[in-house]
């Protein structure tokens, strides 16, 4: 049905129509609390620059400024958050696509935009000094604090439930996120004058040191942040049930609706022409990539997502054949457009300002020390 036969009920509170200017969007669309300030754009009480949580000379801002990660960073970090059920039921009885499918106002355009802002949500704590990214920590704690059931999967009650804001699932919405980003910067990266490689155990046990640092902005249990790739891969084997893969995570529990189902319903339901411009992006950032991307991440998230040996073949094999296509993706030109489009102005000035210290700490021309020991 196109959208211009909307139902009397969906009438005059679905916007259908796309523009490139809509598309494209401005600051507001990402910003939280002002404009965020840069790392080392300010000091702190001892008088030396505040670098953030990670700050220039970290391992995690060579994975996280990589143009592989700002081109692959949205489809990818999905593929591995979604497969932990406690963040799937919150996205699947909470989020406001979830809330728009199930009235019949959802488009194409607001998974669009929810993609959108997903990215440049991490720009500033990632990338900017600790009172901004504590101020957008606290801006997702907010906007969590209703995001909690009793029932993650109706079909394992034993799994129990779930809370955003909890210490277990704020850990893992962490863990996830920043292991997707490592995955995709040692799977994905043309670096060194090299194909993807793998980093040395030191510094992947180094990358994981500084995640645990990113993790205690959430209120992470103290106890169980992994701070090496062992720790978290014991980590991943206690928490395995849940991310066992299972059919009825779909259900929506209040309804009994398929979650994935009332969106097509509604997308479809709301066309408008103008929404191919929608489509095309989205075809070039993930449908195209979408079997490279997966193949990237490790076998056993692709069993956790209910991926077969045949399509898991397939996966691991587009990942090699798609090699020149995704060295494409990170040349100048496709990174300045994806930046724009999917990470936001202010996203874009943090990258190009943490680029420039990232270099200058290489070069050995930063004297101040970042503090990545707490936040």
């Amino acid at each position: 049905m196109a959208a211009t036969d909307k139902s009397p009920e969906t009438a005059g509170r679905v916007d259908p129509v796309v523009t490139k200017e809509r598309m494209l969007g401005t600051e507001s669309r990402w910003r939280r609390f002002g404009e965020p300030t840069p790392a080392g754009g300010s000091l702190k009480e001892d008088g030396t620059p505040d670098y953030g949580v990670f700050g220039p000379g970290s391992i995690a801002w060579d994975v996280l400024l990589h143009p592989a990660t700002v081109f692959f960073q949205s489809p990818a970090q999905f593929v591995l958050q979604l497969t932990y059920k406690p963040i799937l039921a919150g996205v699947r009885d909470w989020d406001p696509i979830s809330r728009k499918a199930r009235k019949g106002e959802l488009t194409i355009f607001d998974r669009f935009d929810r993609q959108q802002r997903n990215s440049g949500i991490h720009a500033p704590m990632w990338l900017g000094d600790t009172p901004t990214a504590r101020r957008v920590a606290q801006h997702l704690h907010n906007i969590h604090a209703k995001v909690a059931g009793d029932l993650i999967d109706i079909a394992h009650p034993e799994l129990g439930g779930y809370q955003a804001n909890g210490p277990r699932e704020a850990m893992w919405a962490a863990l996830t996120e920043m292991h997707t980003m490592l995955w995709v910067y040692e799977n994905l990266a043309f670096r060194d004058g090299k194909a993807p490689h793998r980093l040395t155990p030191e510094q992947r046990d180094q990358y994981i040191a500084e995640v645990a640092v990113y993790c205690r902005l959430f209120d992470s249990p103290e106890g169980e942040i992994p701070t090496t790739m062992a720790e978290l891969k014991a980590l991943y084997e206690k928490y395995d049930d849940m991310f066992t893969p299972s059919r009825t995570m779909d259900v929506i529990p209040a309804t009994g609706q398929s979650f994935h189902k009332i969106q097509q319903d509604s997308v479809k339901k709301n066309f408008h022409v103008s929404q191919l411009r929608i489509q095309t992006q989205l075809l070039l950032s993930q449908k195209l990539f979408r079997y490279a991307i997966l193949g990237a991440v490790s076998g056993k998230t692709r069993r956790n997502m209910g991926m077969g040996p045949v399509k898991n073949a397939v996966a691991v094999a587009s990942t090699k054949a798609m090699l020149p296509l995704i060295w494409l993706a990170q040349q100048p030109q496709a990174e300045r457009r994806m930046m724009r489009l999917m990470w936001g102005p202010d996203a874009v000035k943090l990258i190009e300002s943490a680029r420039e210290l990232q270099r200058q700490a290489k070069a050995g021309l930063l004297p101040d020390s970042p503090n990545r020991t707490a936040v």
